[in-house]
This record gives C-alpha cells, sequence and structure tokens, in this order.
C-alpha cells in the first residue's frame, strides 16, 4: 500500500427491526435487533486484527452501536461523525413503501426513478445526500494516510462510496448488495478512491438466516 494510501473499510449497521419490514428509518434513530447486536459482535471479531488505527460511526445509535462491538474487539475509540448519517427522508420515514406508493405516488415514482434532484418533503435530494457521504469519506480518509480506518454507516451511504468508487451514475439502479454487518474495502489516494473488495459475509455464514435486500431507492437504512 502507498504510504499517501488509506486503507477504508466500510460496515453498514447491524439488522434492526425496521430493517426487517423494509419500513424507511433515514434519521429515525432505531436500535439494533437481537441478530443486529450478534452481527455487530461478528463484524468485531472479523476486523479485530487488520491492525485499525481509527473508527469513525453515524452517531445513530444503530450505527454507532456496531461500531462499539467493533472498537472493543479491535481496543480502538470510536468517534462520531454526523456526516455519515443514512439520508433524510423527511415526511418519509416510518412509512412501508407500500405506504409510500399509496399515500405519494408521485414522490415513489421519483424516488425509484432515482431523480438525483428530488428530496421528499422535509428531506435530502439524492444528489445533495451523494455529496455529502462522498465529502465525508474523503475528509476522514485524508487525516489518515497510510493507515486502515472503519468507517461504520448505513445502506445509502455505502451505496455512494461503491458508486464513486466505481465512476456509477446516482441515476443507475442498484445491481449490488449492501448487507448488514457486511465488510466493504475501498483504497484512498489524493488521486483516486478503489474498490478493493465489496459484501464480504464470511462472519455471518452462521446465521444465513437473516435476508438484506435492501436498495438506496428501495430500504435505506
Amino acid at each position: 500500500m502507498s504510504e499517501t494510501a488509506t486503507r477504508l473499510i466500510a460496515v453498514r449497521h447491524g439488522e434492526t427491526a425496521w430493517n426487517r419490514v423494509s419500513r424507511i428509518q433515514g434519521h429515525t434513530d432505531i436500535p439494533l435487533n437481537e441478530a443486529g447486536l450478534w452481527q455487530a459482535r461478528q463484524v468485531g471479531q472479523a476486523v479485530a486484527a487488520e491492525g485499525i488505527d481509527a473508527i469513525y460511526s453515524s452517531d445513530l445509535q444503530r450505527a454507532a452501536d456496531t461500531a462499539r462491538a467493533i472498537g472493543v474487539a479491535a481496543g480502538v475509540p470510536v468517534q462520531l461523525d454526523v456526516a455519515l448519517r443514512e439520508r433524510h427522508f423527511g415526511e418519509l420515514e416510518g412509512l412501508t413503501h407500500d405506504e409510500i406508493n399509496t399515500r405519494w405516488p408521485e414522490q415513489a415514482r421519483r424516488w425509484r426513478g432515482r431523480d438525483p434532484d428530488f428530496g421528499p418533503q422535509g428531506g435530502e435530494t439524492l444528489k445533495d445526500f451523494h455529496a455529502r457521504c462522498v465529502g465525508a469519506l474523503t475528509r476522514l480518509a485524508r487525516r489518515h494516510p497510510g493507515q486502515t480506518v472503519v468507517l461504520v454507516a448505513h445502506g445509502g451511504v455505502l451505496d455512494c462510496f461503491y458508486r464513486a468508487a466505481n465512476g456509477v451514475d446516482l441515476s443507475v439502479p442498484r445491481s449490488w448488495t449492501i448487507g448488514n454487518a457486511t465488510i466493504n474495502r475501498l483504497l484512498y489516494s489524493p488521486d483516486s478512491l478503489t474498490m478493493i473488495g465489496w459484501a464480504d459475509d464470511a462472519h455471518l455464514q452462521a446465521e444465513r438466516g437473516l435476508d438484506e435486500s435492501s436498495d438506496g431507492a428501495v430500504a435505506p437504512a
């Protein structure tokens, strides 16, 4: 690894009750369920020996508690950063997709179509959200040249990371998975962001009953 490159381990938070029923979380502060707590411990054990220098997390408890499990296993303190929060979905938060389709079909259409300029009432546009997420990744990675950093965040945030690393436009439907508590590896250097590995869930194989199929445009968390 280059002396100026930062090795990034991006982790989505463990499962919540709202993940189970595809209820939109956004900035709503939902805790991990029992499965999510188990997943957090598993991912912590999986990355503990990787020479982690810093751990940053969204301040929402589902991410922060996942990050703390990693911190305990690695012996590294967790630093909270609000810029790693999930997209703000305004009046859509707390609703299922069927409820959104019934109440606000036009908003549902623009959301499903990944309109970069669309923002739910009281929420963020996709374009602004992407800029926030990639800006946070860049800012935090630049603090740690030559080091290994864990970023614990949300499905939509990791979707932005994936798109930035692979040059995928915001309007393109997601065809990649972003599972709860999976390990996603990126390499940041001053002139590039590269994906090294994605959706590693080997540490979760003991509990394959968990099904994660959310998309930033379908079931963000």
